[in-house]
């Protein structure tokens, strides 16, 4: 964790919130991962968290209940972006200074932000609540939140937003989903006119099992209510593969040139068929760190370093960058060892998704 430094704060005092917000989203690194460059872009909307009833611990709400993200009845939160920003990389520090680096992907930023992301991605919104002073945070957060199989299922399902209960961002959330006792988490989304869903309350001290058994329970009863929308994301998803095909065309055609100049003649070009995938392929999406995504279909008898491979000659990491492929759940990493395995050895199934993990 880097922090700014205090020549930077005192510039960014001088500046607009926006300069502000940018100058913390673009210095402040979190174990070598960049947060997505709309993160610091989209800076002019504040956020007015309120209202909503109280719920035991491990509580299904269905229909979930939609709580209106502005309300005249509370004042007012302190809608300074940069006290906000800030207040969000002290929760972040703090954690990681007392738990480790080992726990759930927490993004820095702005809760609405996050939200506007697990909107995009149609995925929820796993919240949580900091109460330092509660006897159980501590060996909640150790235990449980820290643990491997929790933090890997929350990576692969949802997008992570934590913060203290009672300062900045995570106080008017505390007022918002008015939690009745610590440790809190909640699963949320993003209503139709600027409401907060509250989908799953999960109050009080549980075990990595029963988290991750409530959380999966909730995905998949919440999974029936999202098979329209489905059926019109495969219906886009199949468009968008059509126009990947067209653009692998033209990358097997100059990638064949270049090895026709650079290899033996008696050595054939790899992936000239990519461009025209059959069942047999498999679709690989590599996430980069700034947030970019990059999606080819490879053959099961390619090896893995044919990956790193596609990754270099797409030019967004800066020459000699070291990194490693990484698979959220289960996690497997894939490095110099395994250059040499076969994606097929390597049991991927039709459609995978990697993350660039710098080293």
């Amino acid at each position: 964790m880097v922090l700014v430094d205090p020549y930077t704060m005192a510039r960014a005092k001088m500046s607009s919130p926006l300069d502000m917000l940018e100058t913390s989203c673009t210095r402040l690194v979190r174990r070598m991962i960049n947060l997505p460059r709309a993160i610091s872009r989209a800076v002019d909307q504040g956020l007015d968290l309120m209202t909503t009833g109280g719920g035991r611990r491990n509580n299904h709400q269905f229909p979930p209940q939609s709580v209106p993200l502005y309300h005249h009845h509370y004042p007012p939160p302190d809608h300074s972006i940069s006290n906000n920003v800030q207040s969000n990389w002290d929760f972040l520090a703090g954690f990681e200074q007392q738990f480790g680096l080992t726990h759930p992907f927490f993004y820095a930023c702005r809760f609405i932000e996050v939200l506007k992301m697990a909107q995009d991605e149609h995925k929820f919104v796993f919240l949580y609540l900091h109460s330092s002073n509660h006897p159980f945070t501590s060996p909640f957060c150790k235990d449980t939140l820290c643990s491997e199989v929790v933090v890997q299922f929350l990576d692969a399902n949802f997008m992570s937003w934590g913060g203290f209960a009672d300062r900045g961002e995570g106080l008017h959330l505390a007022t918002t989903v008015q939690p009745t006792t610590f440790p809190f988490c909640a699963v949320v989304a993003r209503g139709s006119e600027d409401s907060l869903v509250v989908v799953q309350k999960m109050e009080g001290p549980v075990t990595p099992e029963e988290l991750v058994e409530t959380l999966q329970t909730m995905l998949e009863e919440q999974g029936l209510s999202y098979d329209d929308k489905r059926a019109r994301e495969e219906e886009k998803r199949r468009v968008d593969i059509r126009l990947r095909q067209e653009q692998d065309a033209t990358y097997a055609a100059s990638l064949q040139a270049d090895q026709e100049k650079t290899l033996k003649p008696e050595k054939k070009p790899q992936h000239q068929d990519n461009a025209n995938p059959n069942t047999q392929d498999i679709q690989i999406l590599i996430r980069f760190p700034n947030g970019e995504r990059k999606e080819r279909f490879f053959s099961r008898g390619d090896k893995i370093e044919a990956i790193f491979k596609f990754i270099d000659s797409l030019g967004l990491l800066e020459l000699g960058t070291n990194y490693r492929l990484v698979s959220s759940f289960p996690r497997k990493v894939y490095g110099v060892d395994q250059m040499r395995m076969s994606l097929k050895d390597a049991k991927f199934d039709r459609e995978a998704t990697l993350f660039i993990e710098l080293v």
